[in-house]
């Protein structure tokens, strides 16, 4: 069994703890919206909740991009790195203002400022995960990296359904936060293994025959 190498691990369990945390959210969102934001029953809670999804999405596409092509202009590790750093402390604050929220604008500008946290995050933990992937072991660290937040999104999902049920909303939102702020140190951890310079053609494959160029 081979090795896998200290970032990638650390990005693993970065993964794996930030998706549970969220996980433990995602089932009973509608829920919260519908007995704590909309007033107007289950038509105007379907509304708030079409909305806030359009907030999140339509800002993450619109950012994602430019901060992706930042990113490899720059062309090193080390803004990748407090990019995705700083976009998952701000992703992290996001449950505890769905605590203070009331109304529906509240949840719409807590879903832009997420957005604006996971566009930091996405383009540049992809491109650290990429970089630092063990060589002949692609395959098999995606997909360990796609099942443990597999396994974690559903168990923690059925947790966040059982604890809306007992415990009630802020207790889910607390717990969200938290797991993301540790995933946000595991990000850390890899602060000394991020390079200044990165060489471009990294991961270009050979042109030989049967390769169009």
């Amino acid at each position: 069994m081979f090795s896998i190498n200290k970032v990638i691990r650390s990005f693993l369990y970065w993964d794996f703890t930030i998706n549970s945390g969220w996980g433990l959210l995602s089932p009973v969102f509608a829920i919260f919206i519908l007995e704590n934001i909309s007033t107007g029953g289950v038509a105007e809670g379907a509304k708030v909740v079409g909305f806030a999804t359009l907030f999140y999405w339509g800002t993450k596409a619109v950012l994602q991009l430019p901060i992706a092509r930042y990113l490899d202009i720059n062309h090193g590790e080390i803004d990748d790195f407090w990019f995705c750093f700083y976009g998952t402390i701000i992703t992290g604050l996001i449950p505890i203002g769905f605590i203070f929220a009331s109304v529906p604008w509240h949840i719409y500008a807590l879903q832009v400022i997420h957005a604006i946290g996971m566009s930091m995050v996405t383009p540049s933990y992809n491109a650290i995960y990429i970089r630092h992937i063990d060589k002949g072991h692609e395959a098999f660290e995606t997909g360990l990296n796609n099942t443990l937040v597999g396994v974690g999104v559903g168990v923690t999902g059925a947790i966040g359904g059982i604890m809306a049920g007992y415990a009630g909303f802020n207790l889910i939102f607390i717990a969200t936060s938290a797991l993301t702020l540790l995933a946000a140190f595991f990000i850390f951890l890899n602060k000394g293994e991020m390079a200044p310079k990165v060489p471009r053609g990294v991961h270009s494959f050979p042109v030989g025959k049967g390769t169009i160029k």
